[in-house]
C-alpha cells in the first residue's frame, strides 16, 4: 500500500516553528531586540540572538560565549547530545528557518549541481575550528560575526531598520564580508541542495555525529526496494543522499521526504535496537 506522496509534514513543522521563533512582532515598530526571559533558552537550531524578531537564543552563540569566557560549556553539550541522542539530525529539517529558506531558494529554476562528497567534511572544520579553537583563542564568536544565517535575520533587517543612524555608522568590512557569504549561500542553494546545511553549518556537524546512534532510526527493506531502477528516494532527499546505501548516514536530515514518497514502501521507521540493514558504500 503506498503512503500519501503530496504529504509534506516537515514543511508544515518548518513554518510553525518559525513563526514560533520569529514572533516578537512589536520590533517591527520599535525596532528593539527582544531581551525578555526567552532569550535565555536555546533553540536547536541556527536562529541569531541579535535578528530583532527572534524569541531565542542561538545555541551554537551560547557555545562560543562559554567558550570566550573560557568556561566548559556543560549546558550546551547536554544540550546538543539530548537532541542528538534522540532524533539525531532531524531538527535541521523541521525546525529551521535558514534550512527552509535553502529549500525554497532550491525549487527556482535553473541549472543544477551536485556537491563533491568531500566537501560535506568542511562544516566540520567550521565547527572545531572557527567556532571552536579560534572562538577560545580569540575571545570573539567568529562564528557568529560571519554567520549568513545572522545577517539575513538580524545584520540586514536591523541597517534598514535603523532610525538614528548609528548602527548604519558601524556597518563596515565585516558587514560586507557577511552580507557576500550570504549571497554566495543564496546562489549555491539555487544550483546545489541545501549547500550550507551539508558544507558549513556546525550545528549539523554536531548533531551529524548521532545519526547512527540515535533513539529515531531508518531502515531499508531490501525485500520492498527496487533499486536501482526506482531513484525516488534519492530524488526526493533534500541533502541529496543515496538512502538505500544507508538511510542513518550522516547527512540525513529525517524529514521523511523518503518515508512518504518511497513507492514501494521500501523505508521504515523504527527506534534504536531495531536491526538495521548494513550501509552499502561508505558514510
Amino acid at each position: 500500500m503506498k503512503r500519501h506522496r503530496r504529504l509534506r509534514p516537515h514543511r508544515i513543522g518548518q513554518i510553525l516553528a518559525s513563526i514560533i521563533q520569529l514572533a516578537y512582532i512589536p520590533s517591527l515598530w520599535t525596532g528593539f531586540i527582544y531581551q525578555g526571559p526567552l532569550k535565555q533558552g536555546c533553540v536547536p537550531i541556527l536562529t541569531c540572538w541579535g535578528c530583532p524578531l527572534s524569541l531565542f537564543s542561538c545555541p551554537m552563540g551560547a557555545l562560543q560565549h562559554f567558550f570566550n569566557l573560557r568556561l566548559f560549556p556543560f549546558y550546551i553539550f547536554g544540550f546538543f547530545g539530548t537532541i542528538g541522542m534522540l532524533v539525531g539530525r532531524m531538527s535541521c529539517a523541521w525546525v529551521c528557518p535558514f534550512g527552509m529558506f535553502q529549500d525554497l531558494l532550491y525549487k527556482i529554476k535553473t541549472v543544477k549541481m551536485r556537491l563533491p562528497h568531500w566537501m560535506t567534511y568542511t562544516k566540520y572544520v567550521v565547527l572545531i575550528g572557527v567556532a571552536g579553537i579560534i572562538a577560545w583563542i580569540t575571545l570573539e564568536p567568529w562564528f557568529c560575526k560571519l554567520c549568513p544565517a545572522g545577517i539575513l535575520e538580524a545584520g540586514i533587517p536591523l541597517v534598514l531598520a535603523d532610525r538614528t543612524g548609528d548602527i548604519k555608522a558601524l556597518v563596515g568590512w565585516l558587514f560586507w564580508t557577511k552580507l557576500a557569504i550570504l549571497v554566495g549561500v543564496i546562489v549555491f542553494s539555487i544550483m546545489i541542495k541545501r549547500v550550507f546545511c551539508r558544507v558549513l553549518c556546525p550545528i549539523g556537524a554536531i548533531y551529524s555525529v548521532f545519526n547512527r546512534f540515535s533513539f529515531i532510526k531508518f531502515k531499508i527493506d531490501r525485500t520492498q526496494c527496487k533499486q536501482p531502477k526506482c531513484g525516488v528516494c534519492n530524488k526526493v532527499c533534500p541533502m541529496d543522499i543515496n538512502v538505500h546505501d544507508g538511510p542513518n548516514q550522516k547527512e540525513c536530515i529525517r524529514c521523511l521526504e523518503c518515508y512518504y514518497k518511497c513507492p514501494h514502501v521500501a523505508v521504515k521507521i523504527g527506534l534504536s535496537g531495531n536491526r538495521e540493514e548494513p550501509s552499502l558504500q561508505p558514510q
